[in-house]
């Protein structure tokens, strides 16, 4: 066996064309891309967007009392644009404040589950209590899609009282 035998390549094993090369290297690059229907992960703009949302939300509570704080609320700019809203809820799970349903106000949702049987508003109280913020992802009917998608929601306690209020998105 000469020496151009030895060290030529098998058959089987070959290196990959350049091309190849450059669709993974594509790929790798496109990949953190979140396509539709992918749960929102940390550092997510419209995640961060919820969260900043009820923190504010949460501070204006505390800072001008639930009725100045539920007129911003409920009226379409910075607190309600779009699917994005505040919900309040008291530490029984009584609605304080609900814009997509303003006659739910005072009606207790402590019993509420999703589709999958998980204790939404349960959840939700418990973040509030334990933690005083977090997050609670469960399954909901979007009003716009008209169909039962995944949600995930930012929950704040507002500062000296028991009241909670939350943010969710749809994704």
């Amino acid at each position: 066996m000469n020496s151009a035998t030895r060290f030529a390549p098998s058959a089987f094993v070959r290196t990959p064309p350049l091309r190849v090369l450059w669709i993974l290297l594509a790929a790798l690059l496109i990949a953190p891309v979140r396509p539709a229907g992918v749960l929102a992960q940390p550092g997510d703009p419209e995640r961060e967007q919820v969260r900043a949302v009820a923190l504010k939300a949460a501070e204006l509570i505390a800072a001008r009392g639930l009725e100045a704080a539920a007129a911003a609320f409920n009226r379409d700019g910075e607190f309600r644009h779009g699917a994005l809203y505040v919900t309040v809820i008291d530490f029984a799970g009584v609605w304080k404040v609900y814009p997509p349903r303003p006659a739910g106000v005072g009606m207790s949702v402590i019993n509420v589950k999703d589709p999958d049987g998980r204790d939404i508003v349960r959840d939700i109280l418990s973040v509030a209590r334990d933690s005083g913020e977090g997050w609670v992802d469960y399954r909901w009917l979007n009003p716009a899609s008209n169909r039962i998608e995944p949600k995930t929601t930012f929950v704040k306690r507002v500062q000296g009282q028991d009241l909670v209020a939350y943010v969710g998105l749809y994704h």
